[in-house]
């Protein structure tokens, strides 16, 4: 969405794009530390692993605020493509370091930095690029900002950690689908619907119906109704997309019932969330690491692997916690294959934009 880097990208000298995608590396590299501890603490909840406690008390948090968290500035702060942006990537995968060292209070105001400097990489976007879209991303950011500040008040964070997703991925869709045929009542209607996820993570069944009406809306609107048609990589993503809307919906009827906590987590959290990035993965991984993605159709192993699992939580919580972090471990695996090969390295490209 914002262009930033892209022009200083392609006249930089090629020892610079290099040094940059060595670092681009080693923070993703930081933020897996905290992807790998928090899947074992979840795991560990379900099975005896021997595993740090506090990667079994900081589950949620790696995931969502070390892991998640690191990635979503990391790629706002490329296509920003300014220096100080890569301070919120900085601190959130340290706050997972600090997590797993038995210091949640410093861990915390690491994150808390991060989604700081995140929300001020997204209002910098939004200055560049006047759009409801960069609007939307500065609410997430926003959202997970307060999250992470709730943490250290003792107050509610997960619902606002939801509206963090929930708005970071409606406003790139939003964007994304913007040349799609739909009516024009739609987009205020979205707006609306943004509107609502932003101000009720406190009042969770106006929360969960907020998340229902924005899966219908993407489900509705969404450029993947289209693109699910084409084939190969195209197809790919929207089915990522479209099984992720289906447990965005799943997780929002789930939480404006106020019943099955642990099942509306992973519905948003795995369903919605890992699919997501399960489907934008061939986008970000180029963009931040200079290498090219190629589909193989290999890619669907994991992703039935991490829906059919999720269903199986349903009847049986272990053996369907364990086929969600094998399905990471696959996708992880396979993704490393197909754009660290020789035959994937090619010369930089421009940037994606900024999510």
């Amino acid at each position: 969405m914002v262009a930033g880097e892209d022009d200083r990208a392609r006249a930089a000298h090629p020892r610079q794009l290099a040094l940059l995608r060595r670092a681009h590396v080693a923070f993703l590299a930081l933020g897996m530390v905290s992807l790998v501890f928090g899947v074992a603490g979840g795991l560990a909840r379900l099975s005896p692993l021997g595993i740090p406690a506090t990667a079994v008390a900081s589950h949620g948090a790696l995931m969502v605020s070390a892991f998640f968290g690191t990635v979503i500035s990391l790629e706002r702060a490329a296509a920003l493509g300014s220096k100080w942006a890569y301070a919120a990537p900085l601190a959130a995968g340290a706050g997972g370091l600090l997590l797993l060292a038995g210091a949640p209070a410093a861990a915390f105001a690491c994150m808390t930095f991060a989604a700081a400097i995140l929300l001020g990489a997204s209002l910098r976007a939004f200055q560049r690029q006047r759009s409801s879209e960069m609007a939307l991303l500065a609410a997430g950011a926003l959202a997970w900002l307060v999250g992470n500040a709730a943490v250290l008040a003792a107050l509610p964070a997960v619902p606002w950690w939801i509206a963090f997703f929930a708005l970071t991925v409606g406003a790139e869709r939003l964007e994304l689908s913007r040349y799609a045929a739909r009516p024009a009542w739609s987009r205020p209607v979205f707006h609306a619907i943004a509107a609502a996820v932003a101000v009720t993570p406190l009042e969770p069944r106006l929360l969960g119906l907020a998340l229902v009406l924005l899966a219908a809306w993407l489900f509705a609107f969404d450029i993947a109704r289209a693109t699910v048609r084409q084939r190969g990589l195209a197809r790919y993503v929207a089915v990522c997309l479209l099984a992720g809307y289906f447990w965005l919906a799943v997780g929002g009827v789930l939480i404006a019932s106020s019943r099955y906590y642990d099942a509306a987590l992973h519905a948003v959290f795995v369903g919605f969330v890992v699919s997501m990035v399960f489907g934008h993965a061939p986008v970000i991984v180029p963009a931040l690491l200079r290498a090219r993605f190629p589909y193989h159709w290999a890619l669907y192993a994991p992703l039935v692997l991490l829906h059919g699992s999720l269903a199986v939580r349903w009847v049986d919580l272990r053996a369907g916690g364990w086929g969600n972090a094998v399905a990471i471990a696959l996708f992880v695996a396979i993704s490393a294959a197909l754009a660290f090969t020789r035959a994937s390295s090619v010369r930089p490209t421009p940037r994606a934009p900024v999510r």
